[in-house]
């Protein structure tokens, strides 16, 4: 199996061994087997945000196939299996009548990743709903479930993302969502303006899902065969999350090459810090939409967070490009960009 025919971004060497799960037995067994015998295991579900080596996985890849929504417990309640795909998932339950997934349309890979990326998008995270995650403990060998509160949720990470020895496999996930038509409140100003509403307001739910998917398509962030700017794995760096004294050094290094007028954007993260968008930094230390090194591996020309493979990339140049940018930016405003794919087999 070639891993890159398993990832949006169409990269990555052969797996030595591969699984399709298709049923919650099927997968423990497979991810057990391998752990009994000492085999390294890749568990893949979408492919979406996942960067692996030219030189492929030397173990066995586990590819969650898993099926199954159900609404049961109390209103609004709903469990999906791992492998459900997110974007039908946000489809079926607004289809349903319920709310609360519609920011979250139009994202690529499965169900089962959204408690260990925390997905989020426009003002919404899987954490804010998310009730339970129901798991595989590799090191225990059972099955149990982990409340919201002991999954560790932060900004576009959980305790399952962290665990780099990826002992929890995750099985199904269950939200609470809110029964009705309307959306919860839209928190995100560029989508108010498209929605023409204030932010805070309520909207149809399904329009505001229609909307959010015109402007991920305008990003080259919906896949599209016929669009080579989705040919990525979204966003390829996370914004960056400063104190104070960050925030200040930032903003001197960008007052003092582009003028003292130049205001630095940023939003409030709690506690006294901001988030500066990666994609701002990114442009002023040089890279512009478009940018690359000639080897297939490039910025997006429709989003500058977003690396693209633009048909005769490789992982080795996907990266180098990465770890370029991440250097100047570092460069230019002493801010270290943190990569949101998982990476198997390479380091930035």
């Amino acid at each position: 199996m070639n891993l890159a025919d398993l990832t949006t971004i169409g990269l990555g060497g052969p797996a030595r061994a591969f699984v399709r799960a298709g049923t919650d037995d099927e997968l423990i067994d497979a991810v057990a087997t391998a752990d009994a015998s000492g085999e390294p295991v890749l568990i893949v579900g979408g492919g979406s945000n996942l960067v692996i080596a030219d030189a492929g996985f030397d173990g066995t890849v586990v590819q969650v196939a898993t099926r199954g929504l159900s609404r049961d417990g109390e209103p609004g309640t709903v469990t999906v299996a791992a492998g459900e795909d997110w974007d039908e998932v946000v489809a079926r339950t607004l289809a349903e009548g319920l709310a609360g997934l519609e920011c979250l349309s139009g994202i690529p890979g499965r169900a089962g990743a959204t408690p260990i990326q925390n997905v989020g998008a426009y003002g919404q995270e899987g954490s804010s709903v998310i009730t339970r995650v129901r798991v595989y403990d590799r090191l225990a060998k059972e099955i149990f479930y982990l409340p919201n509160e002991s999954c560790g949720f932060g900004y576009r990470t959980s305790m399952f993302k962290r665990d780099g020895t990826r002992r929890h496999v995750v099985l199904s996930v269950t939200f609470r969502l809110a029964p009705g038509p309307l959306s919860a409140p839209v928190r995100y100003a560029e989508l108010a303006g498209a929605l023409g509403v204030e932010v805070g307001d309520r909207v149809p739910a399904a329009e505001a899902r229609a909307v959010v998917i015109q402007l991920r398509q305008r990003k080259g962030m919906v896949i599209d065969p016929a669009d080579p700017d989705s040919r990525s794995v979204g966003s390829f760096f996370v914004n960056p999350v400063l104190d104070a004294a960050a925030l200040a050094a930032v903003e001197a290094a960008a007052r003092a090459k582009y003028g003292p007028e130049l205001q630095v954007p940023r939003f409030n993260a709690g506690d006294g810090l901001v988030k500066v968008p990666a994609a701002w930094l990114i442009e002023r230390a040089g890279f512009g939409k478009g940018y690359g090194r000639g080897d297939g591996a490039r910025i997006s020309a429709k989003h500058t967070l977003a690396l693209v493979n633009s048909g005769s990339a490789s992982t080795a140049g996907l990266i180098a490009l990465a770890g370029e940018i991440r250097a100047g930016v570092s460069d230019t405003f002493g801010v270290l960009l943190t990569p949101e794919p998982v990476l198997i087999g390479v380091e930035l």
